[in-house]
């Protein structure tokens, strides 16, 4: 099934869990340190949904998300689309209105930056990076500093486009036409 919405809420559900923290396995470097600095700020801002992605100033591939169980269960209720099943969390960052919602920021824009699995050439870039750092483990900073000595490095994967959600918003478009159609009949 596609619907990850519900995956996450019968589990954070079943096991009581009053925060869950989304971090997706074609991320391979997700940074430790990452993690603990956004939870520690969406308990600290006692907010309902935190991001590293909207906008997204880190690389692609050390996406961080929090949210409640409050949130997580409204969002179950009310999701229809696709894509909000599919994605978890975009009925969340499309009712900000609804939700106390925060963003985290890097520094500086190194969203350019592509470092997830979803292709061949993702995973040559990936298992380049993981085979010149010795350090685990591997966090941001540690790949920014190979990238900049081997700049070359993003070459590899630079041509691929990021559209695992953009293909799930023509899901959503069908699913519209035939919602309307059935409605119409």
């Amino acid at each position: 099934s596609k619907d990850v919405l519900d995956r996450y809420y019968q589990c954070a559900k079943k096991f009581n869990f009053s925060v869950i923290v989304r971090i997706t396995s074609d991320n391979p470097l997700i940074d430790p340190e990452i993690v603990d600095e956004v939870i520690n700020k969406f308990v600290n801002l006692k907010c309902d949904y935190m991001s590293t992605e909207h906008p997204r100033t880190y690389p692609l591939g050390f996406a961080v998300e929090v949210f409640n169980f409050e949130s997580i269960e409204r969002s179950w209720e009310e999701a229809k689309l696709p894509s909000e099943r599919e994605h978890v969390t975009p009925y969340l960052i499309k009712n900000k209105d609804l939700f106390k919602y925060s963003n985290y920021l890097y520094d500086k824009d190194l969203s350019h930056i592509r470092c997830t699995v979803d292709t061949d050439d993702d995973f040559k870039l990936i298992e380049r990076i993981i085979s010149k750092i010795d350090i685990r483990p591997i966090h941001l900073k540690d790949v920014l500093t190979l990238l900049s000595k081997e700049p070359s490095l993003l070459e590899i994967n630079r041509h691929i486009k990021h559209d695992g959600y953009e293909r799930s918003l023509k899901e959503d478009e069908e699913f519209l036409k035939n919602n309307n159609h059935e409605k119409n009949n």
